[in-house]
C-alpha cells in the first residue's frame, strides 16, 4: 500500500516523462522487448477512443446550455461572445497556418502506421448533407464527428431555449460533464503506461528521429502563442480599445505567469479577475460577467494547437488536405475548442472531432496522442497563456466599450 499511494503522490506529468524515459530505453535496446508490450499501448488507444465520442457531444452541448440566454446581458453578451467567436477562429488559422509552412510532422512514422488513405473523394455538397444525421445513434456508433457536433450544437441551443423546462436537461449536461472529466483523469492515470508502450514501438520502428519532429511542434507552439499574442492581441488593444499595449501586458503579467504554471484556465480565473479590476481598471460588473465566460470558451491556445496539431497528424499520416478539408478543419477546430474543458491535456481529446471529421480512424488520432502526450505538460503550459491574454484583451475591449473602464488606472498598470 506504501508503494501504491507513493505512485500517486507523485505528480502526473512526472510519471508520464519516466514511462517515456523508459519507452525510449525499451525502444532501443529491446526491440523484442517493446514488441511484447503492444498490448499495453493498444489498450491505451482504445481507451482514449471511447472517450472522443462521449466527450464531444457532451461538452460542446454543456458549454452552449452554460451560456444561458445571451439576451439577458444584452450587448454585452453578444459583443462578448462575438469577439471570443472571432479570436477562436483567428486562433484556428494561426495553428493550421504555421502547421502547414513548417510541417513539423513531415517524415514522422506513427510507430508503423501506414499512410492512411482517405478513401473515395465525397462532394461538398454530399460532405454538407452528411452534417444533419439521418440517425443519431448510428452517428455516433460511427464516430461521424460533424454530425455528432451539428448534434451537439442543437442540443445545447434547445436546452437554453427551452428556458425553465430545459434546466433539468442543462443540469444533467453539467453532471455528465463533471463524469466525463473524472473518467478522463482516471484515464490520464493509465498514461504513464500507455506511454511507455507507445513510445517504445515508435523508436523501435523509427529510431530517435522521433523526437526531432516533437522538437519541431514544440517551436511551433511557441511562435503560433506569440504571434497570437503580440499580433491579433495587441493588436485588438492598440487599435480597437486604442490603448498602450505595453501597459496592457503590464497589468496582467500575474495572470500570465499564472496560466503557464497551472496550465488551466479555471485556475487563472482568480488572479485574473483581480488584474483586471487592480490593474488594467475595469469595473467589476464587467469583470465578473466577461472573465469567468472567458474561461468557459475564451480558449485561443486551445484553438492554435488543435489547428496546429491537426496539420502535424496528417503530415505524420501521409495525408495532403485540400481546401475542403482545410476549411472542415477550421470550422470543427473552433469548435472543438470552444468544448474543451477548462484542464491541462483536454485539448488532445478534443482533437480527434478534427481528425475525424475529414476522415482520419480514431485510432490513429489516439497514436498520435500517444506521442505527443509525454511532452503535452509543457506545451499546454505555454498555449495556456495565450488564452489567458485573450480572455482579458476580451474584457478590456468588452469595458472599453461600454465605458467602464478607469483609462487612468490602465495607464498606470504596473507589475507588483
Amino acid at each position: 500500500m506504501r508503494l501504491f499511494r507513493g505512485w500517486f503522490a507523485v505528480p502526473l506529468w512526472k510519471r508520464v516523462v519516466a514511462g517515456l524515459v523508459l519507452g525510449v530505453l525499451l525502444g532501443a535496446l529491446s526491440p523484442e522487448g517493446a514488441a511484447a508490450i503492444k498490448l499495453v499501448g493498444d489498450l491505451f488507444v482504445r481507451l482514449i477512443k471511447m472517450l472522443v465520442v462521449p466527450v464531444v457531444l457532451v461538452t460542446i452541448a454543456a458549454g452552449i446550455a452554460a451560456l444561458g440566454d445571451p439576451r439577458r446581458l444584452g450587448p454585452i453578451g453578444g459583443r462578448t461572445l462575438g469577439l471570443f467567436a472571432l479570436t477562436t477562429l483567428i486562433s484556428v488559422v494561426i495553428g493550421m497556418a504555421v502547421g502547414l509552412v513548417v510541417r513539423p510532422g513531415a517524415g514522422i512514422t506513427l510507430a508503423g502506421v501506414a499512410p492512411h488513405a482517405l478513401g473515395t473523394p465525397v462532394s461538398p455538397a454530399d460532405q454538407l448533407l452528411n452534417i444533419v444525421p439521418a440517425n443519431i445513434v448510428d452517428a455516433l456508433a460511427r464516430g461521424d464527428m460533424l454530425a455528432i457536433i451539428f448534434t451537439a450544437i442543437l442540443l445545447g441551443v434547445g436546452s437554453v431555449i427551452a428556458g425553465e423546462a430545459g434546466k433539468p436537461v442543462v443540469a444533467l449536461l453539467q453532471g455528465l460533464t463533471a463524469v466525463l472529466l473524472q473518467i478522463v483523469r482516471i484515464v490520464m492515470e493509465v498514461t504513464p503506461f500507455g506511454v511507455c508502450a507507445l513510445i517504445a514501438n515508435a523508436v523501435a520502428t523509427s529510431g530517435a528521429a522521433v523526437f526531432v519532429n516533437i522538437g519541431w511542434l514544440a517551436l511551433c507552439v511557441l511562435f503560433a502563442a506569440l504571434v497570437q499574442m503580440l499580433i491579433v492581441h495587441a493588436g485588438l488593444i492598440a487599435l480597437v480599445a486604442r490603448l498602450p499595449v505595453g501597459r496592457f501586458f503590464s497589468g496582467i503579467i500575474d495572470a500570465l505567469a499564472i496560466a503557464f504554471s497551472t496550465a488551466s484556465s479555471s485556475a487563472t480565473l482568480p488572479v485574473a479577475l483581480r488584474v483586471a479590476q487592480d490593474n488594467l481598471g475595469i469595473a467589476r460588473p464587467i469583470a465578473s460577467t466577461v472573465l469567468p465566460l472567458g474561461a468557459s470558451i475564451g480558449k485561443d491556445g486551445t484553438a492554435m494547437y488543435v489547428g496546429l496539431l491537426g496539420q502535424f497528424a496528417l503530415q505524420a499520416l501521409g495525408i495532403a488536405p485540400d481546401p475542403w478539408m482545410l476549411g472542415v478543419m477550421l470550422l470543427t477546430g473552433a469548435l472543438a475548442a470552444f468544448g474543451t474543458a477548462p484542464i491541462p491535456s483536454a485539448s488532445l481529446f478534443m482533437l480527434a472531432a478534427m481528425l475525424a471529421a475529414v476522415g482520419v480512424h480514431p485510432e490513429q488520432t489516439a497514436l498520435v496522442v500517444g506521442l505527443v502526450l509525454p511532452f503535452d505538460r509543457l506545451l499546454d503550459m505555454t498555449r495556456t497563456v495565450p488564452s489567458a491574454s485573450a480572455n482579458l484583451a476580451v474584457t478590456t475591449l468588452v469595458a472599453r466599450a461600454e465605458n467602464a473602464l478607469d483609462e487612468g488606472r490602465f495607464r498606470q498598470a504596473v507589475v507588483e
